[in-house]
C-alpha cells in the first residue's frame, strides 16, 4: 500500500518529538524526510516508520549569515547526521558553540531534538526542523 507524509505532517510529528520516515517495502530502505519514492529502488510501496532519531555526525557547516527573517539566530552550525536507520538527515547542532566547532565532531554521535520557529520570509508560517545535541 502506498503511504505518503506531507511536510505538515512530518513537522507535526517533530513537534510531539517523533521523527518520521518511509520504509520501502521492496528492498527495505528507509528514507527520511520522507519523500514520494524509495531513493534506492524509486518504489512507492512505503510504510511510515518512526526513527529512533540517533546518528553520527558526517559532516558540517558553520552559518555566520542567517536567512533574512531569521538573523538573530547567526552564528549556527548545521550536521549532516547518518541517522542509525540508514538515511542521512540535517539539523542544526544545538549544544556547542558555533565558534569553537572544528573537524573534531565528525564521527561524534547525536541524538534529536526538535525546535518550533515561526519561519522566516519565504516560510508559509510556523514548522519544526530537527535540532542535534552530542551524546
Amino acid at each position: 500500500m502506498k503511504h505518503k507524509i506531507d511536510f505538515r505532517t512530518y513537522s507535526e510529528a517533530l513537534k510531539r518529538n517523533q521523527l518520521l520516515g518511509l520504509k520501502c517495502q521492496g528492498c527495505g530502505a528507509v528514507t527520511c524526510p520522507p519523500i514520494m519514492v524509495c531513493q534506492q529502488c524509486a518504489g512507492s510501496d512505503q510504510e511510515i516508520v518512526e526513527l529512533s532519531g540517533k546518528g553520527e555526525i558526517k559532516t558540517f557547516t558553520t552559518t555566520y549569515v542567517a536567512p533574512l527573517g531569521r538573523e538573530v539566530e547567526a552564528p549556527y552550525t548545521i550536521v549532516m547526521v547518518a541517522l542509525e536507520e540508514g538515511p542521512w538527515i540535517s539539523g542544526n547542532l544545538v549544544d556547542m558553540d558555533p565558534t569553537k566547532v572544528n573537524m573534531d565532531i565528525i564521527g561524534r554521535k547525536v541524538t534529536l531534538r526538535h525546535k518550533v520557529f515561526p519561519g522566516d520570509i519565504y516560510a508559509s508560517g510556523e514548522a519544526a526542523r530537527p535540532l542535534f545535541d552530542l551524546l
